[in-house]
């Protein structure tokens, strides 16, 4: 017999509260939606009534299946349930479902709210009967909890009763400082239930402060709660909240859990994590954090030439699963420790075959080596190494000649009086027969783009005639920088992530004393990369 977990994503809520993240309202329709084709069980949208974004979502939000809730907070002392202006505010968002959160730990009752524990009693089980009255389902959020139990168990416990027996639907075990690990939630959770409070009722909340968050909800999973609240990415306060991109999949491929447990995500659904992980990055203007379990860059690279080698005659040798079970894919980094194991599966993927033993690839390999000595970086730049390697094995079309380039970068009055920066760049390419002179601007007080690589990039990409339309939908996401040598011998090394109206992403590295001709470099290498894909043909 399987049993059902319910998943509610916080992201429009606790997510909102990372640092630098706000999101206005048609981000989180756009976020909304997405969660709902995932499949999770509740939306929490934010709290309507503490600010306007979010009272202005909760009119504008869209229809979904997954169950939209309200989050606000339990009556304050001296009012009414009836009675509260802010309790009203969460109330008249009209949600089906309300979340409301509430001070189980004792020293937070008595210093922070500055009420008497019994008052703090009162108020859980006053809001949640308030809540159930109106035909809401409840939701009671037990802030501080594990804090709370460990300190006073006789009192935490006390506070989920008063939700449980005032009718909350679920009473959500929250490590709010998340300082508690997955033992310790563990044990507390079964102390929990043994108390009365069934595992059917209980949902888990926990932060990543000891980055044990996803581990401590499974834990908890695995002593009973049936509901797992976290966000997509692990958003959250400080160090984030437990990582629904993570806890998915583990969910649903991993055992005990895989067999135990059924969710609302689809197994057809799951290979869009990826996808959607970097979905709510691309929102966030954020560059994706590539060591992400299962959904990041490099979840499933494999550098060594020993894990390659092993990875050609089996997978499963270095990876836990498939990488496209959930969207993602195997990359073969090139670096100076590659093998020839390293460079073969690296060129298969790439659509190339070679022979083991052909001289080329020792000569690939040498290459390799020598230009990440003068500062090239490979393991992160897929795209220049495949290149580079078809170059070297007279496989490299050449679309086009880039006969000269120029950028200027000025200071100048704008109409209202204001000085701002303003660069040009002309570029001149020669497609076929013809020569090409394409011009662009770029002002800093443009929202996305602005600079001079930014410059450079829109007047490479103006006019390239035959190949206009492969590379309309291009457009730069990423741009590092990095000096590898100091001095007057500084080098700088560029990398460029480039994106295309399909998702697809790649990578590619310029290197230079000068950082524009570094730039420059790797923005080639991004056009042609791209019609090589595209598979384009010299015109």
């Amino acid at each position: 017999m399987t049993e059902r977990l319910y998943l509610y994503d916080t992201t429009l809520r606790d997510g909102q509260q990372t640092q630098g993240v706000q999101f206005s309202v048609a981000e989180k329709i756009q976020i909304a939606q997405a969660l709902d084709a995932l499949g999770v069980d509740y939306i929490e949208g934010g709290w309507p009534g503490a600010n306007p974004t979010d009272s202005d979502f909760f009119e504008a939000r869209p229809q979904t299946r997954a169950v939209f809730t309200a989050f606000g907070m339990t009556k304050r002392a001296g009012r009414s349930a009836e009675n509260d202006d802010v309790l009203a505010g969460v109330m008249n968002a009209g949600t089906p479902a309300v979340c409301l959160v509430g001070k189980t730990h004792d020293f937070h009752v008595t210093t922070a709210l500055g009420v008497s524990l019994e008052e703090n009693l009162s108020a859980i089980r006053d809001s949640v009967a308030h809540l159930v009255a109106k035909g809401r389902e409840a939701l009671f959020d037990a802030e501080h909890f594990f804090d709370g139990w460990k300190a006073n168990p006789a009192y935490a416990l006390d506070c989920l009763k008063a939700a449980r027996d005032a009718g909350a639907r679920w009473i959500v075990l929250c490590d709010t400082n998340g300082g508690t690990l997955p033992a310790e939630v563990f044990l507390i959770v079964q102390a929990v239930i043994a108390a009365g409070i069934p595992g059917d009722r209980l949902g888990i909340h926990c932060h990543d402060d000891t980055g044990n968050a996803v581990a401590c909800s499974l834990a908890a999973v695995d002593a009973g709660v049936r509901q797992i609240q976290g966000t997509l990415n692990g958003l959250g306060e400080r160090c984030g909240n437990a990582s629904l991109t993570t806890l998915i999949p583990t969910l649903l491929l991993k055992e005990p859990y895989a067999s135990r447990f059924v969710t609302n995500v689809a197994a057809e659904t799951l290979p869009q994590m990826v996808r959607i992980s970097r979905r709510l990055d691309d929102i966030l203007n954020r560059v994706p954090l590539r060591s992400s379990p299962y959904v990041g860059a490099s979840a499933f690279a494999h550098k060594a030439g020993l894990h390659a080698s092993a990875i050609l005659k089996d997978p499963s040798t270095y990876e836990h699963i498939p990488p496209e079970a959930v969207g993602n894919a195997r990359v073969i980094p090139m670096s100076n420790q590659a093998g020839q194991s390293n460079l073969r599966a690296r060129l298969a993927e790439a659509g190339i075959e070679v022979a083991a033993g052909d001289p080329r690839l020792a000569r690939i390999l040498e290459v390799v080596k020598e230009r990440e000595d003068q500062g090239y970086a490979y393991d992160g730049a897929q795209a220049s190494f495949e290149l580079l390697a078809r170059r070297e094995l007279g496989l490299l079309p050449e679309f086009f000649e880039v006969k000269r380039y120029r950028v200027i970068v000025e200071r100048r009055r704008n109409r209202y009086d204001e000085m701002v920066s303003v660069s040009e760049a002309v570029v001149v390419v020669k497609i076929g027969d013809r020569k090409v002179l394409s011009v662009s601007e770029s002002f800093d007080g443009d929202a996305a783009d602005r600079g001079p690589v930014n410059a450079l990039a829109r007047a490479l990409g103006k006019d390239m005639g035959p190949y206009q339309v492969s590379i309309d939908d291009m457009r730069l996401v990423d741009f590092k920088v990095r000096i590898t040598q100091g001095g007057t011998d500084a080098i700088t090394r560029v990398i460029i992530d480039s994106e295309d109206g399909q998702g697809n992403r790649w990578s590619t590295v310029g290197v230079s004393a000068n950082l524009i001709d570094a730039s420059f470099t790797a923005l080639l290498d991004a056009i042609t990369w791209k019609l090589i894909r595209d598979g384009v043909r010299v015109g």
